[in-house]
């Protein structure tokens, strides 16, 4: 599914299937695409304006490896690699059951369409879906600190 079902909204949506489950969100922010990668791409600053980040260490960058803490399972550390790095438009990280991918599209109104999809899911996925939590309401966090940090910067 591609990266640009969610409305620009700040709501998440998910979508369930038996080997996989996607959750989406999308937000409009005042702020040049620059802005928001900058946030994005540094990653010992994430905990500071991401509230839903406990920590993140390693560099963002092409081919790099990551370590993530969220609030969702503050005490496992989802180690992640950067697998798509194309600046100011497309940041992708993840492991082997799932990706997170960032898009930022310039808008006609000097704005810029932020959009976040998380696919997780395997052969195996079914045994241990419920297991995972709802990413709904982290998503919607997350889209809202980035709009007000990138705002605040702009």
């Amino acid at each position: 599914m591609s990266d640009s079902y969610a409305p620009p909204s700040g709501k998440a949506i998910t979508i369930k299937k038996l080997f996989s489950r996607q959750t989406s969100v999308a937000i409009e922010i005042a702020a040049s695409p620059d802005t928001i990668w900058k946030l994005l791409t540094i990653a010992e600053e994430f905990s500071a304006w991401n509230s839903t980040i406990v920590e993140l260490t390693g560099k963002i960058a092409p081919g790099e490896k990551i370590v993530l803490r969220s609030t969702l399972a503050p005490d496992r550390k989802f180690k992640l690699k950067v697998k798509e790095f194309e600046p100011q438009a497309r940041l992708a990280w993840g492991d082997a059951m799932g990706t997170r991918v960032f898009t930022l599209s310039p808008e006609p109104n000097g704005a810029t369409r932020f959009s976040m999809v998380e696919t997780i899911g395997g052969p195996i996925f079914p045994l241990f879906a419920r297991m995972i939590p709802s990413f709904d309401d982290a998503f919607n966090q997350f889209a809202a600190d980035l709009k007000k940090a990138a705002e605040e910067r702009s």
